[in-house]
């Protein structure tokens, strides 16, 4: 009898417990390890920071929908992993033995590495529930004394389409509020430039980009490393493309949301064979670590280098379709493991994103996420927007209902038009 436990239950972690519970027979069992008990929809967090959705609208408790599929949750944060003894520590000292082990914590965010950046100083977050819940509570004031908005993403992040979704929601939320005029806005990436996404730009990301930021009279600034933020000031120090200084800027702001950089959780920084220097899970092509074969991760916390070196440092993203596919790949892979076989499935990295801009929104597709690529294709329009609304209520209702078909080939490709990206 196998005992896989899941550490992490976000968009990966929970759709692997659930694929894992149906992969296995009987007589093993299935763990998840979460720090809160309840599923929070990322996605749908710029739409929470600007009151277009409610907590309740794109979150909810796991434990009654886990208990029906036979997948026990422990609602605890991991303190420490121990490989060589096949444990997980958590925050209370108790230990949870495991057979096979799969991290897909996301990332820990780095606010640290700015003085004055993150939630609890002076800038607004996206990232979780809670942060997107307290950015709504600063847009609630902000709107009744508007000013100008610094929008964007640090040095070393590597999420960047939240980033320009945010930026256009809010632009239309203040259209609609009929006070757009009073509110002057800069985008701050450390992008080389406009639409390079971490990706080194998909199809012709760049002028689209570039286009609809005009647009919407959005001022950007790139290559950008953000030295520090003070109250209701940002000093950003813009570089050329050989990294030497180009300008120094001292942004006044009413209301800022920055993207940080990420890290590997406190559970597993720093273990040797485990995890690199930032503290993201080291995988081979099956999901699998290299020094601790029992051990596989999926989705944000895998280490992925960056696509290129640029002026600042960027990382590269990890979409939905490329985590599904790694939890695809990792949930084969351990049946086999348990059966005594070699893994034999490897993830298809390829990058396929809808994002939205308010009233519309931009979809690309990139096959493989990291160039050369067989496919490099970027829209826009209206439909992305309904698009993702639509694909809202159909993800969060497959993960109450524990369902394990591929979502995004089922409901995002077919969108698109697209049958498989194999």
């Amino acid at each position: 009898m196998a005992h896989v436990v899941v550490m992490g239950a976000g968009i990966g972690g929970l759709n692997a417990a659930y694929d894992m519970r149906e992969q296995l027979s009987s007589g093993d069992s299935v763990t998840v390890i979460s720090e809160y008990p309840y599923f929070q929809f990322t996605p749908s967090n710029p739409w929470l920071a600007v009151n277009w959705r409610s907590r309740e609208d794109i979150s909810f408790d796991m434990a009654p929908y886990l208990e029906k599929k036979g997948i026990k949750l422990i609602a605890k944060a991991a303190k420490r992993v121990h490989p060589e003894k096949n444990q997980v520590e958590l925050i209370d000292g108790s230990i949870v033995d495991y057979d096979y082990l799969i991290i897909s914590t996301g990332p820990k965010l780095a606010f640290d590495e700015v003085e004055g950046a993150g939630p609890e100083h002076h800038t607004n977050s996206i990232c979780t529930v809670n942060h997107a819940e307290k950015a709504s509570h600063a847009w609630t004031e902000f709107v009744k004394d508007p000013g100008h908005i610094v929008v964007g993403a640090v040095q070393g992040a590597s999420c960047y389409g939240p980033a320009y979704e945010f930026a256009m929601i809010m632009d239309t939320d203040l259209r609609r509020r009929k006070i757009r005029s009073k509110v002057p806005m800069t985008f701050v990436t450390a992008e080389p430039y406009i639409g390079h996404l971490g990706l080194g730009g998909v199809g012709d990301s760049k002028g689209m980009m570039e286009s609809t930021l005009r647009d919407k009279h959005i001022k950007w600034i790139c290559n950008a490393k953000v030295s520090k933020v003070e109250a209701g000031k940002m000093f950003v120090t813009e570089l050329n493309d050989d990294g030497s200084v180009k300008k120094e800027h001292e942004l006044s702001f009413k209301y800022s949301m920055m993207l940080p950089a990420f890290k590997g959780v406190d559970a597993v920084f720093g273990i040797e064979g485990l995890t690199n220097p930032r503290g993201f899970i080291l995988i081979d092509q099956f999901q699998r670590n290299p020094k601790y074969h029992n051990i596989y991760s999926i989705g944000v916390c895998v280490a992925i280098p960056p696509v290129e070196a640029t002026p600042v440092p960027t990382g590269t993203p990890k979409t939905g379709y490329m985590i599904e596919s790694m939890v695809t790949a990792t949930v084969h892979n351990i049946r086999l493991a348990i059966a005594g076989k070699e893994p034999d499935q490897k993830a298809t990295w390829n990058a396929v994103c809808l994002a939205d801009f308010g009233d519309n929104g931009a979809a690309f597709v990139a096959i493989p996420q990291i160039p050369p690529r067989n496919v490099s294709w970027f829209k826009k329009g209206k439909w992305v927007h309904l698009a993702k609304v639509g694909f809202e209520k159909y993800f969060i209702r497959k993960m109450k209902k524990g369902n394990t078909e591929p979502v995004y080939e089922k409901y995002v490709l077919k969108l698109m038009g697209v049958t498989r990206l194999h």
